[in-house]
């Protein structure tokens, strides 16, 4: 795992990307009482060529159908990433309304009517809190009122009451720009919400997944004590059979429909280095990928046969960064994240990992 800019780098950081927040957290919240969920939505006003990838065993999605490469809607106006499991996906209609609001959609008719475009999926938190809690139309609303460029993490939004493993999960977000090679000058970059039942840090050092001892300290971390360790262990699993991972992996360059799937399928790569396990029936994990094709590339200096597309060697190299960005998101998220309903983050399970 490279250390690409977890520190500054977000999805918006890829031109024509917004992201918003929205949750209720109830500072005495605990499993089974007070508020603790919210969602997260992705604008793209200019529209974005999206695709998705779902290798979770227990998906729950919305809107995924379209984003087929042989269907005919080719680009999408925003991503809902949300709490609440099936109920959460609600949230979507307040995404439209707000989007419906300002004239954003596919064009129907003469007189401004537009239909909004709004993929989403879902994590599993309706024991962290009230289980009677979850978002409504007006949370998607709102975290659409909400989207900017500076982008919140840890518990926040669709990652309020997350739980990675027996850790706290949460909203991480990572980004790159590729120096060289046929996707040169392309920015890459990844939102997700990490709620697996598989666990994010290596029982062995108590370091995240793809942080080794030797290279901790590029991360600003060094392996915990022992007795920390021991602690942890003693957490035991997670012990819930519904989870998911979502989020969107994103690029600037001007990828289609097809492009975009192998875009979503190599985020996953990303997803299976930082959880383990991953993609298991327990978890629904769902990856989307959009393009908003605001830089245009470079010219192809490496030969393509005729048989193959002429931006494969791009879409090779954007590939590889898109694995790299969803498993530092993942990081960021289980960095980020805060102790939320008695769920411990990171930082309070392992303190002397931050004590270089």
């Amino acid at each position: 795992m490279s250390p690409v800019s977890r520190q500054h780098g977000a999805l918006t950081d890829v031109a024509g990307l917004f992201v918003g927040h929205h949750h209720e957290l109830d500072d005495d919240a605990a499993l089974g009482s007070g508020r603790a969920t919210g969602c997260t939505v992705v604008l793209a006003p200019g529209g974005a060529t999206a695709a998705v990838d779902v290798r979770g065993g227990g998906p729950g999605t919305r809107e995924t159908d379209l984003l087929d490469p042989s269907h005919s809607v080719q680009k999408i106006d925003a991503v809902l990433l949300t709490g609440g499991s099936a109920y959460g996906l609600a949230a979507a209609d307040g995404v439209m309304r707000w989007l419906e609001e300002r004239g954003r959609g596919i064009p129907m008719d003469v007189d401004g009517h537009v239909v909004p475009i709004v993929p989403g999926a879902v994590i599993f938190d309706l024991p962290v809190g009230d289980w009677s809690v979850r978002p409504t139309a007006d949370h998607g609303f709102l975290a659409a009122d909400a989207a900017g460029v500076d982008v919140a993490r840890g518990s926040v939004g669709a990652g309020t009451g997350a739980r990675a493993g027996v850790l706290k999960g949460g909203v991480g977000t990572a980004s790159v720009v590729l120096d060289t090679g046929p996707a040169a000058g392309a920015t890459v970059a990844a939102l997700v919400v990490a709620n697996p039942v598989g666990s994010v840090f290596d029982p062995a050092t108590g370091l995240p997944w793809g942080v080794g001892v030797a290279d901790a300290a590029r991360w600003g971390l060094r392996q915990p004590d022992a007795s920390e360790l021991t602690a942890a262990r003693a957490l035991g699993d997670k012990g819930t059979v519904l989870n998911t991972t979502i989020g969107v992996v994103a690029t600037d360059a001007p990828l289609g429909k097809a492009a975009c799937r192998r875009v979503a399928v190599a985020g996953h790569d990303g997803l299976a280095r930082a959880i383990r396990p991953a993609h298991s029936p327990l978890d629904g994990d769902t990856l989307f990928a959009l393009a908003t094709g605001t830089r245009a590339l470079p010219p192809t200096e490496v030969p393509v046969p005729a048989a193959f597309p002429p931006d494969l060697p791009a879409l090779a190299a954007i590939c590889e960064a898109a694995s790299d960005v969803v498993a530092n998101a993942i990081l960021d998220a289980v960095l980020s994240a805060t102790t939320v309903a008695g769920i411990p983050g990171y930082r309070d399970l392992f303190p002397s990992a931050f004590d270089l």
